[in-house]
């Protein structure tokens, strides 16, 4: 097959006309630009929101390409949402100071704990998510995934002082609720229980209400699951119905240790 042939073949199976890996890269850059604003102390607020707007503007020509989801004036109503996002980022950081021990310093949570990273790109994300802005909120999260480990759809409700400990492998789905003051530990799930796209619009993952500690590796499915309040799930339970308030639930595993006689 000749070069010519190739070429017009690879041309003919590129059938979306949409799918332009320009908008992940700038969504990227949006991101880091808008998470920089927020927090840095060296990052002048008044010029970089002139710079988010214009690449925001990039992000409404790549993404928007659906007629009737006009995206221009979303930026409008974002923006405003911003000092209250950071308000809520601050006690999420404050969270992890009170709540991790092995915490120096608040300007170490900011820079280097990837739960709080996930958590600060997940609102900033599900800001625009509520206003059904396309994909962008989607692209954030999934950087944010891909650098921590944390994977939290942008569609998911989560109230103040969250914190997430170590991060790795945790998943929180789309239609999942979490109020306040929620602890979470490496390798949680709060996922369906069933998978089929019909269920797309229902609610599939769980609720988790005030000031639940969830250990590591716990798996919890299901959209009527309901974990009470001031509850404690250990590591590595499995659960798919509700916990009422105030329990404590734990798995159990039996360990067995054989030590050899005499061995020298």
């Amino acid at each position: 097959m000749d070069s010519e042939s190739i070429i017009n073949k690879i041309n003919q199976h590129k059938t979306q006309p949409n799918l332009r890996f320009k908008l992940k890269e700038k969504v990227q850059q949006f991101t880091d630009k808008l998470f920089y604003t927020l927090f840095d102390i060296d990052t002048p607020v008044e010029e970089n929101l002139d710079v988010l707007e214009r690449l925001f503007d990039e992000l409404v020509e790549l993404g928007c390409w659906e007629i009737d989801k006009p995206c221009k004036k979303v930026w409008e109503s974002y923006v405003v949402k911003l000092p209250e996002v950071l308000e809520k980022l601050n006690l999420d950081a404050q969270a992890f100071v009170n709540c991790d021990p092995a915490s120096s310093s608040i300007e170490e949570v900011y820079m280097a704990y990837p739960g709080f990273y996930a958590i600060a790109i997940y609102r900033l994300a599900h800001e625009l998510y509520v206003q059904g802005f396309p994909l962008v909120p989607r692209l954030m999260t999934e950087y944010a995934h891909r650098q921590t480990g944390v994977d939290i759809n942008p569609g998911a409700q989560i109230g103040k002082s969250f914190f997430i400990d170590h991060g790795t492998g945790v998943v929180i789905g789309e239609a999942a609720i979490i109020m306040d003051d929620v602890r979470i530990y490496q390798g949680v799930t709060l996922g369906g229980l069933y998978v089929a796209k019909n269920l797309r619009k229902t609610k599939r993952h769980p609720t988790i209400e005030n000031n639940v500690t969830i250990y590591a590796n716990a798996t919890i499915l299901g959209g009527k699951t309901v974990i009470g309040a001031n509850s404690i799930i250990g590591g590595n339970a499995f659960i798919t119905s509700s916990v009422p308030p105030n329990s404590t639930v734990y798995h159990t595993s039996e360990i067995k240790i054989k030590t050899a006689p005499n061995v020298s």
